[in-house]
């Protein structure tokens, strides 16, 4: 297997289909072929060869979808970019990459020309929305005229399988950024997974919301090609913005992280929007509280799924899809199990271990760490066989997250290790305090984590974001919490914020909610 396959699929079936929608502009598949073979053959006149890198930094667009395809023809490896990341950061990326070509969005002019400054050794930069003329020794030219000046007859080259296609990197631990390797195999077992478990077809239509450098959202580039479905772009998330593209466009399925779908259930226009396009709303990226989900199956219309997955993994590993019989449950109970992170995608082999390795019980009340292996699992980190070695245990990549474990296979994680709170000897798991802050009328969105405690070792605190003209104290919201769960678990401290700090996907950044406290920053 490899991913020009799933382009020559939908090539062969589906050549008059409208295939790609970006804004104004729309592209068959056919056309889109015509564009992905005139990108290929711009970078093979320029040398690039087999696992040579190539990276972008740009937001969801067409010209990210050709990227990934001519890369995958090529036989290159193409590294997406984080487009919030500093000018060093990217360069530290672009050095360790070895990337000897950049994709970027004028937009990200500012961040492309601090890298450059950093010495990062790259032969050429292919500018999409311009061309800017700067006195650099490196090749500037604009992506249009490379594509439209290279039309013609493309051969891709035949890839193995276990050849590296993208390469993704990601906070480690050491503070080193780490390039995750995913192959043609990888990438093409995972498309293969989610068409069947989603039950894609040709007449599905995806909304390409989260970010298409982050692996919530790439991973459809591949599916949604195969079965010669269509692809929306939709540029950056904006709640009014995207539920106006769901309605025009009848978007059928997207995957969104919960942040988003909270602005968006909670926008004071929501009831404004038809959605009834909509067959069902993914989400991953963080546990997700089950009232969320109620008010998203409930103002949406639409079926909800629950996922989970790792950068590493492709990135689906759980779906909390109700098996058959479970379907016969009050609504209660059902969304109790679309809640939970969910059971084993096809052909990912998930346990729950305990710190000596040995399997927990199905009980839902002892917790153990996340274990998979199988076809969509990463071989590896870029030049990292250290941190390799670290995360992989007998052919198992130990996920670093904690779950529990119920009779019927589903898993619900409860915490990241790293982000488990210990106060007072007692272990307290940040996503139980969110869900009950969740359930909270006034609170918009929120998040739990630890600080060193003198006398608890740890206090439990938690940042929260009122919703629109309502007003609470931290009292209110802590009595609150004591009500609803073990005094123990409820926050010490409330802290009110405008806004949370998110990742560059849209995830809640815990990282920067401790790191200003421990430096005195946040107002109480």
């Amino acid at each position: 297997m490899n991913i020009w396959m799933t382009l020559r699929k939908a090539l062969d079936l589906y050549p008059e289909k409208i295939g790609v929608v970006d804004g104004e502009r729309s592209y068959t598949y056919q056309q889109v072929g015509e564009r992905v073979a005139g990108l290929a053959r711009f970078f093979q006149s320029r040398g690039l060869r087999q696992e040579d890198r190539i990276s972008i930094i740009e937001v969801n667009s067409h010209a990210f979808l050709e990227a990934y395809y001519a890369a995958a023809g090529m036989g290159a490896i193409l590294n997406p970019l984080n487009y919030r990341l500093a000018a060093r950061e990217v360069a530290f990326i672009l050095k360790d990459a070895g990337s000897r070509w950049l994709i970027a969005a004028t937009r990200f002019a500012d961040v492309v020309k601090g890298a450059l400054k950093e010495g990062v050794p790259l032969e050429g930069v292919l500018w999409i929305g311009g061309t800017l003329d700067e006195s650099y020794t490196i090749e500037f030219q604009n992506f249009e005229g490379a594509v439209s000046a290279n039309v013609g007859d493309f051969e891709p080259v035949p890839i193995d399988e276990d050849r590296v296609a993208h390469l993704y990197y990601t906070s480690g631990t050491t503070g080193r950024p780490k390039g995750v390797m995913l192959t043609h195999k990888n990438v093409c077992s995972h498309a293969l997974g989610t068409i069947a478990e989603l039950k894609l077809v040709d007449t599905d239509v995806w909304g390409h919301i989260a970010p298409m450098f982050h692996l919530a959202d790439a991973w459809a580039t591949f599916a949604v090609t195969w079965v010669g479905a269509r692809h929306v772009m939709v540029g950056q998330f904006e709640a009014e913005a995207v539920m106006t593209t769901i309605e025009k466009q009848k978007i059928t399925l997207s995957n969104l992280i919960p942040t988003m779908l909270n602005l968006m259930i909670k926008n004071p226009r929501v009831a404004e929007y038809d959605f009834s396009s909509l067959r069902e709303i993914l989400s991953g990226g963080a546990p997700i509280a089950p009232e969320l989900v109620r008010s998203i199956m409930e103002t949406l219309g639409c079926d909800y799924i629950q996922t989970y997955g790792m950068t590493e993994t492709s990135p689906y590993l759980t779906f909390s899809i109700l098996k058959d019989h479970l379907k016969a449950l009050p609504p209660d109970a059902q969304l109790k199990y679309k809640s939970k992170t969910g059971r084993p995608a096809i052909g990912v082999d998930l346990r729950v271990v305990d710190e000596q390795g040995i399997p927990i019980a199905a009980d839902e009340q002892q917790v153990g760490e996340i274990w998979v292996k199988g076809d969509t699992v990463t071989p590896g980190y870029w030049n990292q066989p250290e941190e390799t070695a670290i995360a992989f245990s007998d052919g198992w990549l130990r996920t670093g997250d904690l779950a529990t474990l119920d009779p019927e296979g589903y898993v619900n994680i409860v915490d990241r290790r790293k982000d488990m709170i210990v106060s007072g000897g007692e272990n307290v798991y940040s996503t139980e305090v969110e869900n009950v802050l969740y359930m909270h009328p006034k609170i918009l969105e929120a998040a739990v984590f630890g600080v060193p405690d003198e006398r608890w070792g740890e206090a439990v605190c938690a940042a929260v974001v009122l919703k629109a003209g309502e007003t609470a104290t931290a009292d209110e919201i802590i009595s609150f919490c004591k009500e609803n769960q073990a005094a123990y678990k409820a926050p010490k401290a409330i802290y009110f914020l405008d806004e949370l700090p998110k990742t560059g996907s849209g995830k809640i950044y815990k990282k920067g909610l401790r790191d200003p406290f421990l430096r005195k920053k946040m107002h109480k």
